[in-house]
């Protein structure tokens, strides 16, 4: 008799991952794909949309002929701040545009001129001005700077409703897609802002539903129910949530390093939201304040740096283990090392070196651990930013972070309140969809 399973696909920026679980959410099998990135019709790198859903028919067929294994559940969690707009036949009419692709400013500066403004704005929608990453604004960009195109848009599908459109034909959108800085929800009226019906973009987004709602569809002969997909921050949250009674953060770690409390009700400030803490909706359409730091896509732009200064490999950071003489040697140094390329809050008030002097340090190892030193700190800051005046002392660190041992023994040391529980196998999202699935 063949093994029941469920199938997640956990597509993020770098890495896209494939996973069977069994229906006691224990791992299977993982595998993964790194994809090159194409670009749109500007010339700017963005996601080759083809080749991932292709990738994702051939991955899900080879599994559905195994003689060992037979697939029950389906579901997608994706990253956010990425639509895909698709034409009456359903084909998209455009690349997966890159959230970090600049926003012409004078739109932008129309835009919130046109929507109470961008302060007030901002804290109704729980979204920072963040130009493309605020989806919800690409939308306006896309009726406003091309209209024609606009004029065919069917329907505009966050990224992972769209992949499991794929499977299902069936348009949705869902609460935590929508409600991730998108500057589509008013977190005050519970609905859609209002400039969303203004636009006419009611019009082009498919009804919400919640994200536990499922179909059953037909593949290859094979009857299996799928998810209507889920954003990966906000997967990454749900067994945590499912599994623990007491309070606790959660700090979820890759491209984004963002901390979740589920447990914080203080309403959202302009304050923080100009320091990248805002709110997310749960799988419940509930609000989870949580705070945002950039930090994975530096980490990895700064190692790279470290790597061709010191002639290492692109991946020795990856054998670097916490060293005490080295921390020690380089924790109190007053003045900053690193000059950050992409780390910066709204408000800019992330001060870095001016410039970057590797000459300074005697190994590779040295640079790792001071850059580390600089970054604990700004995690610790976001960290005090979610957890705001809630009195909890439990903190979960998942993902791709859970596997340096600088970043773990660091963080530990600055929250010295704080119990750390590092997850040993960084599922995060991917389990998250597979429960999403099966409640």
């Amino acid at each position: 008799m063949k093994q029941p399973t469920i199938a997640v696909f956990d597509i993020g920026k770098t890495n896209k991952k494939f996973f069977l679980f069994d229906f006691d959410f224990k791992e299977l099998h993982q595998e993964y794909i790194s994809i090159p990135e194409t670009t749109d019709e500007d010339g700017y790198p963005c996601e080759d949309l083809l080749a991932v859903t292709t990738w994702m028919q051939q991955t899900l067929n080879r599994f559905l002929q195994s003689d060992i294994i037979e697939i029950k559940r389906l579901n997608f969690s994706t990253y956010g701040a990425s639509f895909v707009h698709l034409d009456a036949q359903g084909t998209p009419l455009t690349p997966l545009y890159n959230y970090t692709k600049p926003y012409p400013s004078e739109l932008l500066e129309d835009f919130y001129e046109k929507n109470e403004g961008k302060d007030t704005f901002s804290v109704h929608t729980a979204s920072p001005a963040l130009g493309m990453l605020n989806s919800g604004l690409q939308l306006y960009w896309l009726r406003k700077t091309k209209p024609e195109l606009f004029a065919k848009v069917r329907y505009s599908l966050h990224f992972p409703q769209y992949c499991s459109y794929l499977f299902t034909g069936l348009a949705a959108s869902e609460y935590t897609s929508v409600g991730c800085h998108t500057g589509l929800w008013n977190f005050v009226t519970r609905n859609y802002h209002n400039w969303v019906v203004n636009e006419q973009l009611d019009t082009i987004l498919p009804p919400l539903v919640p994200t536990t709602q499922f179909t059953f569809s037909e593949l290859n002969g094979h009857r299996i129910r799928v998810g209507t997909g889920i954003h990966d921050s906000s997967a990454a949250l749900l067994p945590y949530i499912v599994q623990n009674k007491e309070p606790f953060l959660l700090l979820s770690t890759g491209t984004w390093n963002i901390t979740f409390n589920p447990f914080n009700n203080e309403p959202l400030t302009k304050e923080e939201l100009n320091q990248d803490c805002l709110l997310y909706l749960q799988t419940n359409g509930e609000p989870v304040k949580a705070s945002r730091l950039f930090l994975g896509n530096e980490y990895n732009y700064q190692t790279q740096l470290l790597a061709t200064y010191f002639q290492k490999s692109p991946d020795y950071f990856r054998q670097v283990e916490f060293d005490e003489g080295i921390y020690i040697k380089w924790k109190d140094l007053p003045e900053k090392s690193f000059c950050w390329q992409n780390l910066q809050f709204p408000d800019n008030s992330i001060i870095g070196a001016d410039q970057t002097d590797l000459s300074v340090f005697k190994s590779f190892e040295e640079a790792l651990h001071r850059m580390m030193i600089e970054m604990i700190d700004l995690q610790i800051r976001s960290i005090k930013l979610a957890t705001g005046s809630t009195h909890i002392h439990k903190l979960f660190v998942d993902g791709g972070f859970t596997n340096s041992s600088l970043f773990l023994e660091m963080l530990s040391r600055s929250l010295p309140s704080f119990e750390i529980i590092a997850t040993p196998t960084p599922l995060g999202s991917s389990l998250g969809a597979a429960m999403a699935i099966s409640i």
